[in-house]
């Protein structure tokens, strides 16, 4: 799961980052609102972390931005301001929760965890066709046949299944699976369609990455196997 915090304190933000990562979540900073609105709203993240009082936007301004942007993804913001008024402004402005600083890192996990569950971030497997992608194991099964996938490929048959028969481009695949500031390149998203495509083959699956000249891709089920 791909978590975006926004946060000016960079030490705090580096330490929660650091947290994060130990649960095995992907996670980048950013440390102004005009940067984390303009991560945020590539809508690539299962979740954004968000503080108020910060530079060039505050956190306000930039959950009202995402909403603004049709962005679904769950908000948990984070101030030191504690006042009734300003929870109301926050959830207002498009929060999904509203956490006040100092606060426990186990309520922070606890509140992480709700919030992609709510998404239902946190499931087993997902499934098309007659193929599943186990999410433990990182592992395609056809049947009785199993294939176990690369970091990068997982990453990205996850994706495309959790986008079920929507178009990605291959920018908005970078930006997922590679991070918004990589240096990879879209022939990096080709090469690793194509492994993705030889290993649902061997298996006999019947879901296939398909392209959409110009586009990107998504996945059809040929009912025909």
């Amino acid at each position: 799961m791909k978590i975006l915090i926004i946060e000016d304190e960079k030490l705090l933000a580096d330490s929660l980052k650091a947290l994060l990562e130990k649960k095995g979540f992907d996670v980048e900073c950013v440390y102004d609102g005009e940067s984390g609105a303009e991560y945020a709203e590539t809508g690539v993240y299962d979740l954004l972390i968000l503080d108020v009082m910060m530079p060039k936007m505050d956190g306000f301004e930039v959950a009202r931005s995402v909403r603004a942007k049709r962005c679904g993804t769950p908000i948990l913001m984070l101030t030191a301001r504690s006042g009734l008024e300003d929870r109301i402004r926050g959830l207002n402005a498009g929060a999904d929760y509203y956490l006040t600083k100092p606060f426990d890192t186990r309520e922070l996990l606890a509140c992480v965890n709700a919030l992609l569950r709510r998404q239902g971030g946190q499931v087993d497997e997902l499934s098309l066709g007659n193929t599943a992608l186990d999410l433990s194991s990182c592992t395609l099964i056809c049947g009785e046949n199993s294939v176990r996938l690369s970091a990068k490929e997982f990453d990205i048959m996850r994706f495309l299944l959790q986008s079920k028969d929507a178009v990605l481009s291959k920018e908005v695949i970078l930006a997922k699976v590679w991070g918004y500031d990589s240096n990879a390149v879209e022939n990096h998203v080709e090469v690793y369609v194509g492994f993705l495509r030889k290993k649902l083959a061997a298996i006999g699956s019947n879901v296939r990455i398909e392209a959409v000249r110009r586009l990107g891709y998504r996945l059809e089920v040929d009912e025909s196997c």
